[in-house]
């Protein structure tokens, strides 16, 4: 199974995320500027919706997320219309090898998007029917209990127990390659995010590239 992450990974989307959130704050929360002061990188948008409950004392309640996801994704689809944004290098030439592949192999995505969101932007893009299964951040604040979601569903479509070393996470954020060693998976550190490949080396991925434009998926899978 190959777990892919979003943004900064499959695709740019020239910052709609993050003013999508920002929008909310604004209309729903009546709060100006949150959004600037959140670390959106390889987080989850429960994680991201909790820090800013906390940080200005608002209930952190399963109501106020609910709130803030309907509001969320009509911005979401607004802004991404306005803004554009791309794929990014190689990724629909792999998703096409992936689908080709002369063995099976089974594509998802590991990502801190809810799951509407998640859609929203890769239908924008042509690119959401690539994926089969997956696990989105409306499941839960942590990426590393995303990760084991996300392995426990390809397990049951594949009726088998998926070991690590079967599943293979592509991102572009350390958080990342943390998740992908939680679950002991191999992992693909990508630099055409937030961080520069020698801040990705640090975290010793099993894979680092600049972007995805010469990678095989051969080489990935063996």
């Amino acid at each position: 199974m190959i777990l892919f992450d979003i943004d900064g990974t499959l695709i740019e989307s020239d910052g709609s995320g993050a003013a999508a959130f920002e929008r909310v704050f604004r209309s729903l929360f009546k709060i100006h500027g949150a959004a600037a002061k959140l670390d959106f990188r390889g987080n989850t948008d429960r994680g991201i919706l909790r820090g800013f409950f906390e940080r200005h004392d608002l209930e952190p309640s399963e109501e106020n997320f609910e709130r803030f996801c309907s509001a969320y994704v009509h911005w979401l689809e607004q802004l991404l219309v306005e803004r554009g944004g791309r794929t990014l290098p190689g990724i629909r030439r792999l998703l096409r090898e992936l689908a080709e592949f002369r063995r099976p192999v089974l594509s998802g995505l590991l990502t801190g998007n809810i799951r509407l969101g998640a859609e929203i932007k890769l239908r924008r893009f042509g690119i959401w029917d690539s994926f089969t299964t997956g696990a989105f951040g409306c499941e839960h604040h942590e990426r590393n209990q995303l990760a084991a979601i996300a392995r426990d569903r390809g397990s049951r479509i594949l009726d088998a127990d998926l070991a690590g070393e079967q599943i293979l996470v592509i991102g572009d954020t350390p958080r990342d390659v943390e998740c992908a060693k939680s679950i002991g998976a191999r992992s693909v550190a990508v630099a055409t995010g937030a961080y520069r490949r020698d801040q990705l080396e640090a975290h010793q991925p099993d894979f680092i590239f600049d972007d995805l434009s010469r990678v095989s998926l051969a080489e990935l899978c063996g």
